[in-house]
C-alpha cells in the first residue's frame, strides 16, 4: 500500500496488490456459475458464513459424560428389560425373568443417580413433578421415571423373595406397560433440542433408540440366563444388534453435511467405531456358540458394549455440531431452498 503523509494525516492512499475486498475479507466466493431457488443464474457461488467473532450460533448443550449419556443408555436397558421380563414370566423361564427384573430395578435406579446429579440436587428432579407437561420430553419423562421405579422395583422384589406374588405380578405387568416409553423418551428428549446432530436426525433416532435398547436388554439376557432358558434373548440381540447398526448408518445419511459430526470429534468416532465392533463381535458369538455358556455370556457382554457407546457417540457427536456454525446453518438453507422449490 502506498500513501503520501501530510500534517492533516494520510493522503493518496492507493491499496497494493495485497489488499481484499470487504466482501473477500468476509467471504470465499467461487466463480462457478450456479441457479439459485426460482431459476435464477447467479455468476458467483455463494458467500461462506461466520459467526461473530468465530462464537458458535448456538450454546452448547451444559449436559456432560458420562451422566447423560449414561443415563440415555441405562434407560434403553430398564425399558426393554422389563418388557422382556414380562414376556420370559408368561413363557415360564423363570431365571430369565427374574435376571431381568432386577437388571430393570438396577438400570432405572442409576438413571436417576445419573439424572439427579447431573441436575446437582435432587430437589430440581422433584421439582419437575410439580406439574406434567405433555407437550415437554423432560416433563413426561420425569413422570415416566417416577411411575416406572416404583412398579419395577416391586416386581424385583416379589422376585426375590417369592411373596407378594399378586403385587410383584402387578408390577410386572405395568413395568412392561410403560417400558417402551422409558427406554425411547430420550430420543425425543435429545432430538427436540436445537443440536444439530439430535435435531437432524428426529425421524429415526426413536428407532435407533428402540434398537439399541432392546440389544441392551437382550445382552443382559445373556449374560445372566442360563443356557437353556437364553435361545429368545440370543434372537432378540442378534436381531436388534443389526438393525441398530442399520438404523446408525440409515439416521446418519439422511442428516446430511451433520453426519461429519460424528468423525470431526475424535470421542464420537471412537465411540462409533467401538460400539460396531462390540456389536458386531456380539452378534457372531451369539450365532456361533449357541451351545457354551461363555460364548453366550462373551455375546452378551458385546451387545451391552456396543449399546453403551452407541449412545456416547451420539452424544458427543451432538457436542461437537453444537460447536460448529455450519451444522447449524446449512440445514437451515436446505430447508429454505426445500420450500422455496415447492
Amino acid at each position: 500500500m502506498s500513501s503520501s503523509v501530510t500534517k492533516q494525516g494520510l493522503r493518496e492512499v492507493h491499496p497494493g496488490r495485497e489488499a481484499v475486498s470487504q466482501v473477500q475479507a468476509t467471504a470465499d466466493v467461487s466463480q462457478r456459475p450456479h441457479r439459485r431457488a426460482g431459476g435464477e443464474r447467479s455468476m458467483v457461488g455463494e458467500a461462506d458464513f461466520r459467526s461473530y467473532y468465530g462464537k458458535p450460533i448456538i450454546n452448547k448443550p451444559v449436559w456432560e459424560a458420562p451422566d447423560i449419556p449414561g443415563y440415555l443408555f441405562l434407560g434403553g436397558l430398564a425399558g426393554a428389560s422389563s418388557v422382556m421380563a414380562a414376556a420370559a414370566t408368561a413363557s415360564h423361564r423363570g431365571a430369565l425373568a427374574r435376571a431381568l427384573k432386577l437388571s430393570s430395578t438396577a438400570a432405572v435406579s442409576l438413571s436417576g443417580i445419573a439424572l439427579v446429579h447431573d441436575l446437582g440436587r435432587p430437589a430440581r428432579f422433584a421439582n419437575m413433578l410439580r406439574v406434567l407437561k405433555p407437550s415437554s420430553p423432560m416433563s413426561v419423562g420425569s413422570w415416566l421415571l417416577a411411575s416406572f421405579t416404583p412398579l419395577s422395583a416391586a416386581a424385583s422384589l416379589s422376585a426375590l423373595t417369592g411373596r407378594f406374588r399378586l403385587v410383584g405380578a402387578a408390577g410386572t405387568a405395568g413395568a412392561a406397560l410403560l417400558g417402551p416409553a422409558v427406554a425411547t423418551y430420550t430420543a425425543a428428549l435429545v432430538s427436540n433440542t436445537a443440536v444439530p446432530a439430535w435435531h437432524e436426525g428426529f425421524k429415526e433416532m426413536p428407532f435407533v433408540f428402540a434398537a439399541s435398547a432392546v440389544s441392551s436388554a437382550a445382552g443382559m439376557g445373556l449374560v445372566v440366563a442360563p443356557l437353556h432358558e437364553s435361545g429368545p434373548a440370543r434372537l432378540l440381540g442378534v436381531t436388534s444388534g443389526a438393525a441398530e447398526l442399520g438404523l446408525m448408518e440409515l439416521m446418519k445419511r439422511n442428516m446430511g453435511a451433520v453426519k461429519e459430526a460424528f468423525t470431526s470429534s475424535e470421542k464420537a468416532h471412537r465411540y462409533e467405531k467401538g460400539a460396531k465392533i462390540a456389536i458386531v463381535t456380539g452378534i457372531a458369538a451369539a450365532l456361533l456358540g449357541k451351545h457354551s455358556r461363555v460364548a453366550s455370556a462373551f455375546a452378551g457382554a458385546g451387545l451391552l458394549v456396543g449399546s453403551a457407546l452407541s449412545r456416547f457417540a451420539i452424544f458427543e457427536a451432538g457436542l461437537e455440531s453444537a460447536e460448529d456454525p455450519r451444522y447449524t446453518v446449512v440445514p437451515q438453507r436446505k430447508r429454505l431452498e426445500e420450500r422455496n422449490r415447492g
